[in-house]
């Protein structure tokens, strides 16, 4: 009937049309096509576009007759000039990337252009070489801007000036460029920012932060030299902040109320007054970029850094400073700290028992600190009364130390006995000779790394009490035999790095182990036991074998792992040794090969001796 075949014929049009329109992509992408302008014939329903990655130089005013597009990707080109009315035909265009292009060249035209963008919410100027003045062309009329990228441009001096037309923007970055100077009332009328990025410039300091609203600031590879923030009772947002790699001498020091919880100081000059001067100095640098009448309020007994005691930091990083005894004072107040960075300074002695360079301080405690890196200094030992000061202490990296293990807690060495919340211990490289029976009793450990202490002595029972807990364990590097070895049943074990030693034998209690992880590697095994490999092979899933010189004739341990599909991924780098000392290199796709190789050596061996 003529219903049914007007249905039929509807239908059957509204399939090709879903059919047309299921093909149509709201992205498309000419990266790396060598274009050097705009493709023709583009579909004017596309929503993004990205051009990046071309020699296009020129965009002009007939390129982009796109009504519908939201983001314009133009990086990576050799755009010197955008004509004025290039951009008529996206008024939707929300997000616009132009880094690394010649834009100092006819800033006029293009910043005209730029100026057409009234929904503008992202836009990235990065590496054009642009100056302050270039900046503050391209940046008029963006009222709605969100986030602006500046990166790697020559911007010498921020004034108020440049984003007097972008209230509403949310995140800034001006990284890597010249800035010297940032004059008052830049930032503070930006009510909306939350995000400000002014690493890798010239600052030399920062005497009167007052930004309330920003909740993250990067200040990393300046020159700074002080952080002071005016005490003026009104609360800070700010969260993370960044001073890494500068010249700081001082804490940063900061008003009561903040709510700061990452502060990153690592690659400094703090620590290089000692803690009294250093707090003193501190003080008298605020009174004399404060006034007096807002020292009394922002200083409590003397001491600027009091204010920390209601900081709710649990991030510190004060790697690589200049530290020799811990700055019991300042760090007393954070009681909020759950991971401390210490790492890489010129510790040689925590007491922590409130005497530091004979006068009293604050007694120490970490209430509430899990992961603790005191990596690389020169310590030598570490107190009980420090030790009890950590309560909740997780993870301790003690490695490229000078530490001496002992179970006295009287003794001047370090007792890890008993503690009751430590998971993971770093020994690594601390010249550690012995090791006592029922060193670690009562520490339920996940994670030990004993590694690089040449010539380590296990006496029997030395990992005692951890058969049930330790999932982790290294002792590679130390030069051991098969001998010096005696490990207890490690029930709970999953990894295991014995390498660069000197053992021959694989110890058959390592089998007790549901190992997935076994690193062999450098050692002195000319094969290894079938029944030890047989019982590994339940669990193992990766195994590191080369540096041995194993035997080619006794192959059948490799079978075995084959057979159980163990992976092992430095297989093509073992070796074996025939018969008659010729090396041969292992490869698992020649396993039968390598054993008719052994057969033929034995032939040749025993024809020569005829």
């Amino acid at each position: 009937c003529y219903c049914c075949t007007a249905l039929c014929l509807t239908v059957s049009h509204s399939s090709t049309l879903f059919s047309h329109l299921s093909r149509f992509k709201e992205t498309t992408s000419w990266r790396f096509r060598n274009l050097t302008s705009v493709p023709e014939g583009l579909d004017v329903r596309l929503r993004e576009l990205d051009l990046s990655n071309n020699v296009i130089r020129h965009i002009n005013s007939q390129s982009l007759a796109l009504p519908s597009l939201l983001r314009l990707d133009l990086s990576y080109n050799q755009l010197e000039i955008i004509s004025e009315g290039a951009f008529r035909d996206v008024a939707q265009l929300q997000e616009l990337n132009l880094a690394r292009n010649a834009l100092s060249h006819n800033v006029d035209s293009t910043s005209r252009a730029l100026g057409s963008l009234h929904r503008l919410r992202r836009l990235d100027l990065s590496l054009n070489g642009l100056d302050d003045d270039a900046a503050g062309l391209y940046l008029r009329d963006k009222s709605i801007l969100e986030r602006l990228d500046l990166t790697g441009n020559g911007l010498t001096r921020l004034t108020p000036k440049l984003f007097a037309e972008s209230l509403s923007v949310r995140s800034i970055r001006i990284e890597n460029n010249l800035i010297t100077a940032i004059e008052e009332g830049t930032f503070e009328p930006l009510k909306k920012l939350k995000i400000l990025n002014l690493a890798r410039n010239n600052l030399v300091n920062i005497c009167d932060f007052k930004l309330h609203q920003v909740k993250l600031l990067n200040l990393s590879r300046n020159s700074i030299e002080f952080f002071v923030t005016r005490e003026d009772g009104h609360p800070y947002e700010l969260e993370i902040l960044d001073l890494s790699f500068n010249n700081l001498l001082y804490f940063p020091m900061v008003p009561k109320t903040n709510r700061l919880r990452y502060l990153h100081l690592q690659s400094n000059m703090v620590g290089t007054l000692e803690t009294d001067t250093l707090i003193s100095e501190a003080d008298s640098l605020y009174r004399e970029l404060t006034s007096e009448d807002e020292v009394n309020d922002a200083v409590d007994n003397n001491n600027i850094y009091s204010n920390w005691k209601l900081m709710p930091l649990v991030y510190m990083d004060l790697s690589s400073n200049h530290f020799r005894s811990l700055p019991v004072e300042t760090l007393s107040h954070l009681t909020s700290l759950v991971t401390l960075n210490l790492s890489k300074n010129c510790l040689q002695d925590i007491s922590g028992n409130g005497h530091v360079g004979g006068y009293h301080q604050p007694s120490l405690t970490f209430p509430s600190l899990r992961y603790f890196d005191l990596q690389n200094n020169g310590l030598r030992q570490l107190s009980t009364f420090f030790l009890e000061a950590l309560p909740n202490i997780e993870t301790l990296n003690l490695k490229e130390n000078s530490v001496r293990v002992s179970l006295n807690s009287m003794s001047p060495c370090v007792s890890f006995w008993n503690i009751k919340t430590l998971r993971s211990l770093d020994l690594q490289d601390n010249g550690i000779k012995t090791l006592h029976q029922n060193t670690f009793k009562g520490t339920p450990l996940i994670s030990l790394n004993l590694a690089s202490n040449v010539d380590i002595i296990f006496d029997i029972g030395a990992l005692e009490g951890l058969q049930s807990s330790l999932q982790s364990l290294s002792i590679s590097g130390n030069s051991m035999t098969t001998s010096a070895l005696s490990l207890p049943c490690l029930k709970a074990l999953r990894r295991l790095n014995m390498s660069n030693n000197s053992v021959d034998v694989l110890p058959g209690i390592i089998s007790c182990s549901p190992l997935t992880e076994l690193d062999l590697r450098n050692n002195g095994l000319t094969s290894m036991n079938e029944s030890v490999v047989d019982r590994l092979s339940l669990y193992l899933d990766v195994l590191y074998v080369s540096g041995n010189s194993f035997n080619c004739c006794d192959t059948n341990w490799l079978k075995a792992l084959n057979k159980e599909k163990v992976n092992i991924p430095d297989l093509h780098h073992a070796v074996c040794l025939s018969v008659n000392g010729t090396l041969l290199t292992v490869h698992i796709s020649i396993l039968y090969t390598t054993y008719l190789m052994c057969i033929y050596y034995i032939l040749l061996v025993h024809v020569s001796m005829l």
